[in-house]
């Protein structure tokens, strides 16, 4: 991929994968299994009904979810790599205290997925905006979520492809 070409590749992605639903619903279920469809409502309590049928309708779209009969909603591979991509972003965001020092594991999610817009940024030649309370270490070690996301996203492409008109 080209830097320009990733550049925007990662803005329609982040867009995708920052939704606090899909964070929650793939989180959720690589943590404690999968979900009986009937139990999504009681497993995450905290997204409203319509809000919880968008996040399993975009996890569904790209692939990240599946329907497994007799066990419910579980993770297809794409999901579970998703969701050690989120670890991993989540440990370097906690790791430098990124966006704020106290923060829930979306918001670190949310903040580094920006962050890493900003940093791809530079590659098309626009001013970069990392905030200036990052450590030359936090800067360094920023290399390795950027370099995991752009392998998820390649080996993934259907979360970065321009939605089709019906």
């Amino acid at each position: 991929m080209t830097p320009t070409f990733l550049a925007g590749v990662q803005q329609r992605a982040r867009e995708a994968l920052s939704s606090p639903g899909l964070i929650r619903l793939i989180t959720e279920i690589d943590d404690n299994g999968p979900i009986p469809q009937r139990a999504l409502a009681r497993t995450l309590p905290d997204l409203a009904t319509p809000h919880l049928r968008q996040s399993t309708d975009l996890a569904r779209a790209l692939n990240l979810v599946r329907h497994r009969p007799g066990s419910g909603l579980d993770l297809t591979t794409a999901g579970v790599e998703l969701a050690d991509l989120y670890d991993a972003l989540a440990r370097w965001a906690r790791r430098h205290s990124y966006p704020t020092p106290v923060c829930d594991f979306t918001r670190r999610i949310q903040g580094t997925l920006a962050l890493l817009d900003e940093v791809l940024a530079v590659t098309e030649g626009r001013e970069l905006r990392i905030p200036t309370v990052l450590s030359a270490q936090a800067r360094a070690e920023l290399a390795g979520p950027r370099d995991l996301l752009e392998q998820w996203l390649r080996a993934h492409p259907q979360t970065v492809q321009p939605p089709t008109a019906a």
